[in-house]
């Protein structure tokens, strides 16, 4: 599985890159789109949105199931993929490029040094309860 190393992670499978001046770009993991298998549809939240760190702001839609997209962050949504509209395929092919979901004005930047590290993101992946 893909973890690259200027990202942090959740637990919940999502991916931060800090974009500077606040903001964050937000998507779920190489691991979570693989064991979700083709994304038919993913739900975002709209521009405006106040988003609390580990709460749902929104679900991918795939062929096998639906899954919820937690915030990995607290603020407001600046930003959302409108690729993602008529292409959810891109979080298949691209989690960590093109098929990103949202960006967020972080409310309280403290929290992003609460994430995993790519290291500790695949220690957690190779735990019995982690993957």
């Amino acid at each position: 599985m893909e973890c690259p190393e200027d990202l942090r992670y959740t637990k919940e499978h999502e991916w931060v890159r800090d974009e500077g001046d606040g903001r964050v770009r937000i998507g779920i993991t190489d691991y979570a789109q693989d064991a979700l298998g083709d994304v038919v549809y993913v739900d975002m939240p709209e521009v405006g949105a106040t988003v609390a760190a580990a709460h749902p702001f929104g679900e991918v839609e795939s062929t096998k199931s639906v899954a919820d997209v937690y915030s990995p962050v607290s603020g407001t949504v600046v930003e959302r993929n409108a690729a993602l509209e008529d292409r959810p395929e891109l979080v298949n092919r691209a989690p960590y490029g093109d098929g990103w979901i949202v960006v967020i004005e972080v409310s309280d930047p403290s929290q992003l040094g609460g994430l995993l590290d790519a290291a500790a993101y695949q220690r957690f992946l190779q735990e019995p309860s982690g993957g």
